[in-house]
């Protein structure tokens, strides 16, 4: 692939509007055989919008889109599939209810004689997984899987199109670093054959490892391109967010010596950890890092009464307080902001006042009736405390993933509780939402929280973080201390 390639995929003059508001101002495209384009921007930037109506999902309002020279306006996804474009997105699409195999080749199974080969199927779909470090049955339903699984699964999905064109929105939100990695074999093998990719991330540094070009939206405009993904990060993000930036994370303070969460061998009722020790101080962060399926969810979950527990103990200010349910944590001041915020955090159908308030009943209840007016102005000010964009009547599926996950962490830390645990907190939030969020995680500890942040983000375990603790197969495998801790460091003993 050159530069001089004619594009596989071209884009003119590109306009959306919803009634009469426009949301993509005249976006030109274009994208070549065998080339990687970073498309980044901000949550609300226009990248989610732009990927639908190349995908078919929406179309545009105005302009031009050229299909291998061809005009193209796709009525479908399925007629963009069929075109040879293939989408994977940000959020799941995957039915729980059927197995792996049948949410790989939903819509398009293999027949034999009229009849779904299964056989054929299972086997296809066992060799996109595998391609992708996967041992796991292609016959297992996806109900129950982690998502980093489900995740791969939809790549998995993708890979098996032979699509010419693929959009990779946040593929590796839910990955660890050996996910990622395999991730990036397989576009490198995409690319090899002449697969033109459109690669959406707020990973920045990894654009760096996968893109050729870099195009930067911001408020529905093009603001920038670049010739090369050999930029500095700070030069991206300032061209995202449309001004200088400062700092990413904000200065650690300093915790202090008194033990707030104190967990004692503490083992999984389901085999995922095993053994687990560790003290949270006043005011300290503790982060939590691993590869995919080290254990770090299910501990975490296990800590909030949300997963069942074997062995152990679990301590709040030297007192016993296992817990046996999320309530029981919650009442001992225990609260976690789970990694998946629409499915875990918040009821996407009801309104922001309403998402707050339900963590919250008795503060905005007078006799054990709730009254609507107590829970605005409850949220109200929990909106405001927290920076949400958004307004308390507004429902929670119509705000940007970054104001979806203030909510989230305003409905909890409205509790005043002892300890917050945070789980991937930032995963498919933009750079400036992100910054936000480190701000109230390093304002709860000075608050004397004590805060538990998992991430599968290293630059991110790292920047937050007064100590990390390595999970490696469901164990242990070391604390270390901000100062000690680096990319390599921390990876040794995820690897151990």
């Amino acid at each position: 692939m050159t530069n001089a390639a004619a594009p596989i995929l071209s884009l003119r003059n590109i306009r959306k509007s919803y009634g009469p508001i426009e949301v993509l101002h005249g976006i030109d495209l274009d994208v070549r055989p065998g080339e990687v384009v970073a498309l980044l921007g901000e949550n609300g930037a226009g990248k989610s919008t732009i990927s639908k109506i190349i995908s078919g999902t929406t179309p545009q309002s105005s302009g031009e889109m050229t299909w291998q020279g061809k005009p193209y306006a796709p009525s479908s996804p399925r007629e963009a599939i069929d075109a040879g474009v293939g989408m994977i997105h940000q959020e799941l699409m995957l039915l729980p209810h059927l197995t792996i195999a049948e949410n790989v080749f939903v819509g398009r199974y293999p027949r034999r004689a009229g009849l779904v080969d299964r056989q054929a199927m299972n086997d296809q779909a066992r060799s996109g997984l595998e391609r992708l470090g996967l041992n796991i049955s292609p016959a297992r339903r996806v109900d129950g899987l982690s998502t980093a699984n489900q995740q791969l699964v939809e790549i998995a999905k993708a890979l098996t199109l032979n699509a010419r064109l693929l959009i990779l929105d946040e593929p590796t939100a839910a990955l660890g670093g050996e996910e990622t990695q395999k991730l990036f074999e397989q576009i490198a093998r995409l690319k090899a054959d002449g697969v033109g990719i459109i690669y959406i991330s707020h990973r920045l540094e990894e654009i760096r490892k996968v893109a050729d070009r870099i195009v930067v939206m911001r408020d529905g405009s093009k603001v920038e391109e670049f010739d090369s993904a050999d930029i500095p990060v700070r030069q991206i993000v300032e061209a995202m967010v449309g001004r200088q930036l400062e700092r990413m994370f904000p200065a650690l303070p300093t915790p202090s010596d008194e033990p707030v969460l104190e967990v004692r061998n503490l083992t999984s009722a389901r085999g995922d950890f095993e053994d687990i020790n560790f003290t949270v101080r006043r005011g300290e962060i503790l982060g939590i890092a691993g590869l995919v399926g080290a254990g770090r969810t299910e501990l975490v979950r296990a800590i909030a009464g949300a997963d069942p527990i074997a062995s152990g103990t679990v301590l709040l200010k030297g007192r016993d307080i296992t817990p046996k349910s999320p309530r029981d944590a919650i009442r001992n001041g225990i609260v976690l902001v789970p990694e998946d915020r629409k499915l875990q955090g918040l009821v996407l159908d009801h309104t922001i006042a309403e998402n707050i308030g339900y963590a919250n009943l008795t503060k905005v209840s007078t006799g054990g009736i709730v009254t609507t007016g107590k829970v605005n102005a409850f949220a109200d000010n929990n909106i405001h405390r927290f920076g949400v964009k958004g307004r308390g009547p507004q429902k929670a599926n119509e705000l940007s993933g970054g104001n979806q996950q203030k909510v989230v962490i305003a409905k909890w830390l409205a509790r005043e509780p002892s300890v917050v645990v945070l789980d991937e907190p930032t995963r498919g939030i933009d750079v400036g939402a992100r910054s936000s969020i480190y701000d109230i995680i390093v304002g709860l500890a000075q608050e004397g929280v004590a805060v538990i942040v998992v991430s599968s983000d290293l630059e991110e375990v790292l920047g937050v973080s007064n100590r990390i603790m390595v999970m490696a197969a469901g164990r242990q495998s070391g604390i270390l201390d901000h100062a000690d801790a680096n990319d390599v460091s921390v990876m040794e003993l995820a690897t151990a």
